[in-house]
């Protein structure tokens, strides 16, 4: 079978709204890649805080050590995460897990309780965001968050919006760029896996996926909210690109004949079909292939590219650059 594209970056994002980490290769785990969305910043009354009311939080870098990404590495007393901001000092949070419990600790459907990271870390946040705050992170000891049965029946995640994996084509980001006055990176979608090598919304049909060895299932299309107008180098916002998203992206576009909720796509949400039989090297590598295994009968109304010529303030016919070699 020949590949359909390749892995072309990955990336984590410890700290759930903070910045992401880009790697060479991350352990796969059944809740998402190691490390990914471990930590949650709350509120006083324990709520998630995101970008879409913190946009500041765009600004948060996040360090962790090399070895971290290395298959079965354990943290020692001297592993620790590296938090950064503008005006801020280093914060540095132990990768050992805290044994103080925050309990009442929610994020959208999901509520129960969650390790504390301590006073340091909640008055580092709270300076920040000017605002009582607390880091907090994901007890998989205790809790369990189970993805909605509808789409991933048995799947979990942590502190994901909704499902572990997100994927995004290199040609869909191209393609939306080539729409847009300012074009956008990546970083303001926030994928784990970003290929290259196949067309345009591909990745919309694919339900079933081989990346290397390991197989994931398509779930469902990502809906996006206003965190893809957030500037992730300045935090930001602005109207686009979900403005554009709402003309070529939407579910009145893709599914005219179905109920409207006014919502916008971009990226397939996934999760991983875990064997545990697999043993070892359960890790995926940039330049790793894809083969798609099995498509979706498309319901989606798929346009002509030249339909959306009058939105683009770069060329006269979009579809023209988009297929071209």
């Amino acid at each position: 079978m020949e590949a359909t594209a390749k892995v072309s970056s990955i990336f984590i994002y410890p700290v759930k709204s903070c910045r992401g980490i880009s790697l060479s290769q991350a352990p796969l785990t059944p809740t998402g890649f190691r490390w990914d969305r471990n930590w949650l910043v709350v509120n006083y009354r324990g709520r998630a805080y995101t970008q879409r009311v913190e946009p500041k939080l765009a600004l948060v870098e996040i360090e962790l050590p090399d070895e971290a990404f290395s298959e079965g590495w354990e943290p020692t007393k001297n592993s620790f995460m590296k938090i950064k901001a503008p005006g801020m000092s280093v914060l540095k949070i132990s990768l050992m897990k805290p044994s103080e419990v925050a309990e009442g600790v929610s994020v959208w459907e999901w509520s129960g309780s969650a390790l504390d990271e301590g006073a340091e870390a909640a008055k580092w946040f709270s300076d920040y965001l000017g605002k009582p705050s607390q880091l907090v992170r994901f007890n998989a000891a205790s809790e369990t968050r189970l993805i909605d049965p509808n789409y991933a029946p048995g799947h979990k995640t942590m502190f994901s919006d909704l499902f572990p994996f997100m994927l995004i084509s290199q040609g869909s980001l191209d393609a939306l760029n080539q729409l847009l006055r300012e074009p956008v990176p990546i970083n303001r979608f926030r994928p784990n896996i970003l290929v290259e090598g196949c067309e345009p919304f591909s990745e919309d049909l694919w339900t079933e996926i081989r990346i290397s060895r390991f197989t994931f299932e398509g779930v469902k299309l990502c809906s996006r909210c206003k965190v893809p107008t957030i500037n992730q180098d300045t935090g930001i916002g602005g109207t686009e690109p979900n403005e554009t998203l709402m003309k070529i992206r939407s579910d009145k576009v893709l599914r005219p004949d179905k109920k409207q909720q006014g919502k916008i796509y971009f990226g397939q949400n996934l999760v991983w079909k875990e064997n545990p039989s697999e043993g070892h090297g359960k890790i995926v590598n940039v330049g790793d292939p894809v083969f798609v295994l099995k498509k979706r009968m498309t319901e989606w109304k798929w346009s002509s590219w030249s339909e959306f010529a009058h939105l683009s303030p770069v060329i006269a016919n979009p579809i023209d650059a988009l297929t071209s070699p």
